[in-house]
């Protein structure tokens, strides 16, 4: 569908069918509010705040991820109780990998209550009137649930060829695309106008 821009609306351009299914019709509203967003430039700021919250959460990720990553393979009934995991699942890929999962899963649900404290009542204080609530943060936890795969699975993978290190670098980036994305477009979303 092409669109038009016109005094910060975006409308179906003229000649284009207005109904649609109701998969189009959901696309299209998501398309309408990112272009809304961009054209305001309020998006980029939340972006920026977003980043900034998140270099928090990576101290955060990061030193849960290594402290857990470092306890995980110093104590022995941790070792033996990976070992199981490992021996129970023929395509975890063996310890090393059921080691660097566990760690991750627990450092992503540290840092993921972080980040919904902070995003509540900092990027989206509007979106949220800075208050905590149970159902927001559940959907911001499933929403994370997106960016955990995403984080665990470019770890794994990038973990194959480069140094733990750098590998969980890179799946920091790869998550932030995803998780803010899904806060900004899904868990925080501004209430339409009255």
């Amino acid at each position: 569908m092409l669109y038009t821009v016109n005094s910060g609306a975006c409308r179906p351009a003229p000649g284009e069918r207005a109904k649609r299914a109701p998969v189009t019709a959901s696309l299209h509203r998501l398309v309408l509010r990112a272009t809304r967003a961009w054209q305001g430039r309020g998006v980029l700021i939340k972006a920026m705040s977003f980043a900034v919250i998140g270099v928090v959460n990576v101290v955060i990720d990061a030193g849960v991820f290594f402290l857990g990553y470092a306890a995980l393979g110093s104590f022995a009934p941790f070792m033996a109780a990976l070992g199981q995991i490992a021996g129970l699942c023929p395509w975890c890929g063996g310890i090393a990998t059921v080691r660097l999962v566990v760690a991750n899963v627990i450092a992503w649900a540290v840092a993921v209550t972080g980040s919904y404290v902070m995003n509540t009542f900092i990027t989206f204080a509007r979106e949220s009137g800075r208050q905590l609530r149970w159902r927001a943060y559940l959907t911001f936890v499933v929403s994370g649930i997106a960016g955990m795969i995403a984080n665990t699975a470019v770890l794994v993978l990038a973990a194959q060829v480069m140094p733990v290190w750098a590998a969980k670098a890179v799946a920091i980036l790869a998550s932030f695309v995803v998780n803010f994305s899904l806060s900004h477009f899904v868990v925080f979303r501004a209430k339409p106008s009255r």
